[in-house]
Order: C-alpha cells, then sequence, then structure tokens
C-alpha cells in the first residue's frame, strides 16, 4: 500500500476545487455557446493536467503508482464519453438552451465527483475489510458489461427516470427555461422550472454511472487515492470535452460493444485477484501494464472500427448503451 500523506490529499482535493470553481464561475458569470476553439482548448488543458499530475506521482511514488493511475485515469475517461452520450440525450430530451448547458454539465459534474468521493471511501472500505468484494465487484462488472453488450444499440429512457417522473408528479412547473433559474414565481406562486428536472435526470444518471465506474477503476488499482485522483481528472474535462466532440459522438457505433468488453475484461481481472489472495497464490494476476495495453487497445479498435463503419454507412449513428431493455424495444432481459 502506498503511504499518501495528509498533504498530498489536501493538495490534490484542493487543486480539484479550484479546477471546479472556475468551471463554476465561468458558468454563472458568462452564460453563452461555447463554441469549437474554447472547447479545444478546454480539453487540451484539462488533459495536459491530468498528464502532468500523473508524470508527478510516478516520480513521486515509483512507475508502477504512475501505471495504475494513467490506467485508472483512461478507464474512467472512456466511461466518461459514455456519460457524454447521455448528457447528449438529456439535453436534447428536454431542449436545454445552449447558453445553460455549460451550466448543466458543471452541475452533473460537480454531483458526479460527490458520488464518486462517496461511493470510493465505502469501496476502500469494504475490500480493506473483506476480499470477497474483489469477487462480488468482478461479478458486478460481468454483469454489467454483458447487459450493456446485449442493449448496445438502445438509449436510456430518460423520460421515465424515477427522479424526472417523481418531480414531474410533485412540483407545478412551469413550460419555459426561466433565464437559467431553478424556480420562479407566477402570479405569486412559485413553480420549478424544466432545468431543475434536467440536473435532477443527469444526477440520478451519475449515480447510475459511479455504481459501474467504481468498480471498474478498483480492478485496476485498491488505492484509494490514485481512484479518485482518476476519477477527479478523468471527470474534470468531461465539461469541455462534451462540447468539442458533441458533433462526433453518432459516429462511435461501437464504443458500448468496446465498453462492454473493457468492463468484462475488469470484471475478470478483480475476480482472478480474489482466487489469488482468497483461494490460491498459484492463480495468476494480470498486471497492470498488461490491464493498460489491453484497454488502450480495445479502445484504438473501437474507434478505428466506428469510424470505418461509419464511412462506409453515414446513416448508421452510436447508441451510448443501456442496462435493461427500453420501452418498446422489444427486448428483455429475461
Amino acid at each position: 500500500m502506498l503511504e499518501i500523506s495528509a498533504l498530498t490529499w489536501a493538495v490534490t482535493i484542493g487543486l480539484v476545487v479550484a479546477l471546479l470553481a472556475v468551471d463554476l464561475i465561468l458558468a454563472a458569470a458568462r452564460p453563452h455557446r461555447v463554441r469549437f476553439p474554447e472547447a479545444t482548448a478546454w480539453s487540451v488543458f484539462y488533459i495536459a493536467v491530468a498528464i502532468a499530475f500523473g508524470a508527478w506521482f510516478a516520480w513521486a511514488y515509483g512507475g508502477d503508482a504512475g501505471a495504475q493511475y494513467f490506467a485508472g485515469y483512461i478507464v474512467e475517461k472512456s466511461l466518461s464519453v459514455d456519460n457524454l452520450f447521455v448528457f447528449v440525450i438529456i439535453m436534447s430530451t428536454f431542449a436545454v438552451p445552449e447558453e445553460h448547458q455549460h451550466k448543466v454539465l458543471t452541475f452533473g459534474i460537480v454531483v458526479a465527483l460527490i458520488m464518486r468521493g462517496i461511493f470510493i471511501a465505502l469501496g476502500a472500505t469494504l475490500l480493506s475489510l473483506f476480499s470477497f468484494m474483489f469477487l462480488l465487484f468482478g461479478l458486478l462488472l460481468i454483469y454489467t458489461g454483458v447487459q450493456l453488450f446485449r442493449h448496445r444499440d438502445e438509449d436510456p429512457d430518460v423520460e421515465n427516470n424515477i427522479a424526472v417522473k417523481t418531480v414531474r408528479r410533485m412540483l407545478p412547473m412551469t413550460n419555459e427555461y426561466v433565464g437559467g433559474k431553478l424556480t420562479t414565481k407566477v402570479d405569486g406562486k412559485r413553480l420549478a422550472t424544466p432545468l431543475l428536472v434536467v440536473l435532477l435526470a443527469i444526477g440520478s444518471i451519475d449515480l447510475l454511472f459511479a455504481l459501474d465506474s467504481i468498480p471498474a477503476v478498483f480492478g485496476v488499482t485498491d488505492e484509494a487515492f490514485i481512484v479518485f485522483a482518476a476519477n477527479a481528472f478523468a471527470l474534470l474535462g468531461l465539461r469541455a470535452l462534451f462540447f468539442l466532440v458533441k458533433g462526433l459522438l453518432d459516429r462511435l457505433v461501437y464504443l458500448s460493444a468496446g465498453l462492454a468488453v473493457i468492463l468484462c475484461f475488469i470484471g475478470v481481472k478483480l475476480i482472478l485477484h480474489w482466487a489469488h489472495v482468497d483461494i490460491d497464490p498459484s492463480v495468476p494476476e494480470i498486471p497492470t501494464p498488461i490491464s493498460l495495453g489491453v484497454i488502450i487497445g480495445i479502445l484504438v479498435v473501437v474507434t478505428v472500427a466506428s469510424l470505418l463503419k461509419t464511412r462506409k454507412d453515414p446513416d448508421a449513428k452510436a447508441s451510448p448503451g443501456s442496462l435493461k431493455a427500453t420501452a418498446g424495444s422489444g427486448k428483455d432481459d429475461e
């Protein structure tokens, strides 16, 4: 186990909070349509920050620790692209004005970080107390991967999201976005705006993604600090990445299938680790460099195959995939 000082934790968390604060201030002070050059600049900046942190971490704590961080970062970055698919669907479903999308995305990232922080603390505690949790996490990831592969061509049913349905049933609402406000007064009566529903939809989706992504990154490393840092730096660039690749997401037609394979691979890695620790030390484990190579390889193959597919068939459209059959799909989970 790495000895991560309280100072290192504090500086890392402070850096993440500072970067988040910049996003929040920009979103609140200057609502605007984010253009491609601005999105590109921010994306490059966040990736550079993540790489610089990884280089420092490898120098300070050794090459293996650095490899674990970069493997975790790549896993979380690839899973975050699936987040973007769902964000696009939510934005489209609720017709969020472009000047408010910046604010919605920043909120989504803040909630995602909070959710992941809770699950990281819980996951690290469970893994330290009960080694069989590696087996449970592994089985969860394999199940998730299989379900995602089965429903890889479907979109999540945002309209029937439980949080969305509950809010619409319980709160009177306006039909219009009112200057980016969550609530407004009409004839002296307090009403919710569609933006509140959008934020709740994104928050509930973030919860589901945290349930998948945290076990996935624990499959790469069991160091809580690395898990947190990989998640934080992957999510920080999500807002800029959304505006950068929004027009390209439809072309990644095999991404869901690739992520399903990655989740299953990490699930097998976790089960082998459990067997090595609890059953027989002779059971082989998958080293971090091999994991990193497999994950990068899958992502490269998926990206190239997707671009070739859409070049031959321009009508082919990507979907984020779903963990269950959506209404009208003609499929079920049996």
